[in-house]
């Protein structure tokens, strides 16, 4: 590749480079030692650890082109490549563009600058797509040559950056260079003749973390496949680890976890992605997250700057974030103070005063915030000014409580709804809480708990008079002391919208739910038969959903919500959640509070694998083994606290704790995420860590929390005694003593407050690679125990069968952009269907480890055993189909591969191949494959629609079709009942091509000249023997004779094998439809398999061919060092 022009004395270099071409202006050299036997002795050795270590493209290419002028010991060097032919093909351009163009020149200088200009524009012009993303464009190219020529991936793997590092391989560090792209880790030493080469896809990755021990002061362990792998003496380590973090989980989630990384289309173009667009997604992502905005906001501009506090009289320092729609600042510390500005809610931009460089943010509220000592503070006002005329558009400049017409109260139910639909608009939105309207506050009679009530809301709208009242108010320390005591009734609903960021998504999207419940009612899938099946299981014990006002709310929340996110659509704890959110909100409040807990404060809890709240329940395992050790010490098992905590997470401890305490948990949530479930569990273990460190199991554990839990008050509540559940316990549960809730709030908080919310993210990343891997394990257990029961396969090699199956799925995601190979996998599907392939992907793994891959006519081959194993006519193949037919090849007996081989040749197996390009010979094309794996899918038979039905009786978006899963589980077990005697007879061309294939696979063979001379017997005495047959049935009948078959099989050996390529191609030209008609005629001949076994049985040759052992575990071994080759090749 062509280089920056750099200075090099020539003298200097004499001793490390060996000139092999020169000419007037130029001289190509090549490192010594490199392509000299031996090495080049010691100090070939010596060079090769020198290019390992140093980073200098100069020093690492064994290639280089200098430019020299004439009469100078200075030369420049102006390019550089890793091969042979690469460094040719660059002075040849050289010669033909630049030589005779340097003869015009009158001075040196001239001539050295215009060659240096033309080098630098040849660069400009190459690198102006692939590397002007990049911080140092030509340290990257250096970077890039090098991992291109150490690890020989695939043109299309972008490679993000590379870091210096020690790899530990035992307790001696081996110097090199770690290699970070879009699907691999890899490493590349070469230490004094000792090269070390490693590979790790990122999808293969079970734990990344950062460690250190008494050799090791700070290190990245990374761990894939059960080996530990470290690396260490990284210059920036921090860095280095989040940027491997940030790789492994978009790895983990494009391929894995699908369902929410379609939802990111940031990062959905593999080869777009740099390393500085996912540092600016990872900020942007944490900036959204931290302040609860909705999630297409994207970071901008960060300032470093004073907010003026008014009611405290000071400036705090912090950070101003912008986005697209929003101005939002943080102190340092993160909590001490907060504000959130919508571009909506700002009336005005105005500079202060230019010695303390201030900007003046004035916003609906009547409220002014003053920042001060802001860089650029000029530029920044223009730029906000028109952020906010850009943003005074009228969907903004709405009330954030949009009015959905009259309240309707006593909503119609769910049949009503179906039949009236054109009648029903608006309406059908209850616009009050219905806690209002079952439990409304009587002004008059006011007893104690209503008078601490009345001073809970007088502290919070003193609160809104010091610090502002909406969106736009001060966030303190204040704020949360508040939250913690309690939220008022009458407050609540406001404030959770608030606090969550859903009042942002409702005041952005008018109209939004009310034309989503009008589409969504009446319409019939799975999730609403789920929905209909639990709606009066939630809170049934309050008078709200003892009736058709709530539990209709209830349904037309769910249902829209299902309607809006047909990948999450509906599942188990969103009832109970929704029902309490119904209680406080209204309606449409609801909804986008539902939307602002699934989508953002609880990412992936509420999809079909509920991968996020398994992901904080590692986390809290992990937060117990550091707060708690003494409870982690006796509980050996942590999987108790797994099956514990689950319903905590789902339902924010709805579900086991009273109603009235409940909802203050449900309010330090809103205001602090997750940290705040976190904390509350950590302190409800440490209140009962006596009781369960003496309990003997988990069942008596369980007993303790659940005592707990109902022991646990809220003595504040203001809820009338009927709606407490924890009032009317019975006596029998009141030795517990009491706890409140508020005491239990206060307390974790005081205790692990400590717990950040970067804490809290970081043990996320970490522990979403275990659970996703931990998943992925559970699915090959189960794949592999029923598949073990079908094939002879030892353990270790089924295991090894369906790692090859699994990694050639995810080779064919890797790099292509919108991959439809990505909906080959479906974690909502049975575990032996979760994982499929395609015929292109099913060619790749018949040619690494299919005892007959030797073949000439091997793509036919495949193709046909992909077509034999289609059954539902789908076009793609499980891992069971796959296993099945290799244990076929391997382990079964000579009449089991006689009849793999018979069916290949017959439909609905067979089909007439011909590839397009003749020069290639057998040889077919992707798109070839993949039309004739396609072609002819109804000829299975006229009752294929149903079974189309079987490859998924459930789909995720549709009813589960039971019947269609015992006619599936039926359908396999009569496949295991099959007579030979069924199999339909074998036509002509079938039987020649069936012929041909023979010949094909024993060329090669010791005993091929012996099996040439048996199958031209057979096929003589086969074809005799019909003819014999049809004249005693029809002595009249013409039969064609079989004579000029029988001359073409038998030439077949004596000609050579490109010939008989040639003359299977010739033999090849019917199509399906023409030898659908010769099948009608009277004058075919056919045979059946049970002629053809007893004819081949009568040939030791045949037998001893078919009945030899194969190799299976040399053939994975193969295949694993390949597997990635071949798809570079593809």
């Amino acid at each position: 590749m062509w280089l920056k022009p750099e200075e090099v004395l020539l003298k200097n270099a004499l001793k490390l480079w060996v000139q092999e071409r020169s000419n007037q202006y130029f001289v190509l050299q090549r490192r010594r030692g490199y392509g000299e036997e031996g090495g080049g002795g010691l100090a070939g050795l010596l060079l090769g650890t020198l290019d390992a270590v140093l980073d200098s493209t100069s020093k690492v290419a064994p290639f280089r082109i200098l430019h020299q002028t004439p009469d100078s010991q200075v030369y420049w060097s102006i390019a550089c490549g890793s091969s042979r032919e690469e460094i040719t093909e660059h002075w040849e351009w050289l010669e033909h563009n630049v030589m005779k163009t340097l003869s015009v020149f009158d001075s040196n200088e001239d001539i050295t600058s215009f060659v240096q200009g033309k080098i630098r524009g040849l660069i400009a012009e190459e690198g102006k797509d692939s590397f002007v993303k990049e911080d140092d464009p030509e340290k990257f190219r250096e970077g890039l040559m090098k991992f291109e020529k150490c690890f020989g991936l695939p043109e299309q793997e972008k490679l993000i950056t590379y870091y210096s590092c020690s790899y530990w391989k035992g307790r001696v560090p081996c110097q090199g260079w770690l290699y970070l792209s879009t699907n691999f880790l890899s490493f590349y030493s070469f230490l004094l003749g000792a090269e070390i080469k490693l590979i790790i896809s990122w999808d293969e990755i079970s734990k990344l973390e950062k460690t250190s021990n008494v050799i090791l002061t700070e290190s990245i362990h990374v761990c894939s496949h059960g080996e530990d792998h470290y690396f260490s003496m990284f210059l920036h380590i921090s860095e280095t680890f989040l940027l491997m973090e940030q790789l492994a989980n978009y790895a983990v989630r494009r391929l894995f976890d699908k369902e929410t990384f379609e939802n990111d289309p940031v990062l959905h173009d593999p080869l777009q992605i740099t390393k500085r667009g996912l540092e600016c997604h990872a900020q942007s992502k944490q900036f959204s997250a931290f302040f609860r905005l909705p999630k297409e906001e994207s970071l901008q501009e960060v300032h470093e700057c004073f907010l003026w506090v008014p009611f405290s009289h000071f400036n705090t320092h912090g950070k101003m974030f912008i986005s697209e729609n929003y101005i939002c600042f943080a102190s340092q510390d993160g909590s001490l103070c907060s504000v959130i500005i919508p571009m909506r809610e700002v009336t005005g931009v105005d500079k202060g005063d230019p010695t303390n460089r201030g900007v003046s943010i004035s916003t609906k509220g009547k409220t002014a915030f003053r920042f001060t000592e802001v860089r650029d503070f000029g530029l920044l006002v223009a730029k906000l000014r028109m952020k906010c005329n850009a943003a005074a558009s009228p969907q903004h400049v709405i009330s954030t409580e949009v009015a959905t017409g009259s309240a309707s109260d006593s909503p119609k139910d769910f049949g009503a709804g179906q039949s009236k639909m054109g009648q029903r608009d608006s309406k059908t939105v209850s616009t009050e809480a219905l806690m209002t309207v079952y439990h409304p506050q009587d002004a008059e009679n006011l007893d104690s708990k209503m008078l601490k009530e009345k001073m809970k809301e007088q502290s919070w709208n003193i609160l809104f008079a010091e610090r502002g009242h909406g969106v736009s108010m001060f966030r303190t320390k204040k704020t949360r002391d508040l939250v913690v005591r309690g939220i008022p009734e009458a407050l609540r609903g406001e404030l959770w919208l608030l606090f969550s960021g859903a009042v942002n998504d409702m005041a952005s999207n008018p109209g939004y739910y009310t034309e989503l419940v009008e589409k969504s009612l009446g319409t019939c899938t799975l999730a609403t038969d789920e929905i209909e099946r639990d709606l009066r299981r939630s809170l049934p014990e309050h008078p709200a959903f003892q009736s058709d006002t709530g539990i209709s709310a209830l349904r037309r929340v769910l249902t829209a919500y299902a309607f809006r996110n047909p990948q999450i659509g509906y599942c188990q704890a969103m009832n109970i959640l929704t029902s309490v959110l119904l209680l406080y909100a209204k309606e449409e409040e609801a909804f986008w509070l539902l939307v602002a807990v699934c989508e953002r404060m609880l990412p992936d809890y509420f999809n079909r694998r509920i991968i996020g709240a398994l992901v904080d329940q590692a986390v809290f395992e992990e937060l117990i083994r550091f707060h708690l050790p003494q409870l982690t010490d006796h509980m050996m098992d942590m999987t108790f606290f797994s099956s514990v905590s689950l319903s905590w997470f789902l339902t924010l401890f709805i579900s086991v704790l009273p109603i009235e305490s409940a909802v203050n948990v449900v309010d330090c949530f809103f205001y602090d995420g997750i940290k705040a479930i976190l904390q509350l569990g950590l302190a409800v273990l440490e209140y009962n860590m006596e009781k369960l460190l003496t309990c003997k199991d988990d069942a008596e554990a369980v007993t303790v929390l659940n005592r707990f839990f109902d022991s646990v008050t809220n003595k504040d509540s203001p809820l009338p005694p009927a709606v407490q559940q924890g009032s009317n316990l019975s006596d029998t549960k009141s030795d517990h003593p009491k706890v409140d809730i508020t005491d239990l709030i206060r307390e974790s908080n005081e205790r692990y407050g400590d717990i950040c919310y970067e804490d809290v993210e970081s043990l996320r990343c970490r522990n979403r690679l275990y659970v996703i891997q931990t998943l992925e394990t559970t699915t090959k257990q189960n794949v592999l125990r029923v598949v073990s029961q079908e094939v002879k396969f030892s353990p270790s090699d089924l295991e090894e069968l369906y790692e090859l199956f699994k990694k050639e799925h995810f080779l064919s995601c890797y790099w292509s952009v919108n991959s439809p190979v990505l909906h080959h996998h479906d974690a909502s599907l049975p575990y032996l269907d979760q994982y499929r392939i395609d015929c292109q992907q099913f060619r790749v793994l018949c040619h690494l480890l299919s005892p007959w891959s030797c073949c000439a006519n091997r793509d036919s081959l495949a193709l046909w055993t992909f077509r034999l194993m289609d059954e539902n006519s789908s076009c793609l193949i499980n891992f069971k189909q796959f296993a099945c037919v290799l244990d076929t090849m391997y382990n079964g007996s000579f009449t089991d591969k006689l009849k793999l081989l018979f069916k290949l040749h017959i439909p609905p197996a067979f089909t007439e191949v011909e590839s397009l390009s003749p020069s290639k010979g057998n040889d077919l094309s992707r798109e070839e494959l993949i039309h004739f794996s396609q072609l002819s899918v109804s000829s299975v038979g006229n009752n294929l629609e149903s079974d189309s039905l079987k490859s998924s009786p459930e789909k995720g978006k549709g009813k589960v079709d039971i019947q269609a899963y015992l006619k599936q589980w039926q359908d396999e077990l009569l496949k295991k009942e099959e007579n030979v005697k069924d199999l339909p007879r074998m036509n002509q061309s079938q039987f020649i091509q069936f012929s041909k294939t023979l010949y094909n696979l024993f060329h090669g063979d010791p005993e091929e000249e012996l099996l040439y001379r048996a199958i031209a017997v057979v096929t003589s005495l086969l074809l005799k023997m019909e003819e014999v047959g049809r004249r005693l049935q029809s002595p009249m009948s013409l039969v064609r004779s079989p004579v000029a078959v029988t001359e073409m099989a038998a030439e077949v050996p004596r000609e050579r094998q490109e010939e008989s390529s040639s003359e299977q191609t010739e033999g090849s030209r019917a199509t399906e439809g023409s030898r659908a008609q010769s099948l009608e005629g009277n004058h075919e001949w056919s045979f059946a398999f049970e002629q053809i076994l007893a004819s081949l049985l009568n040939e030791p040759a045949f037998v001893r061919f078919f009945e030899k052992p194969y190799d299976i575990k040399a053939k994975i071994e193969s295949a694993k060092n390949l597997q990635l080759k071949a798809r570079t090749r593809v």
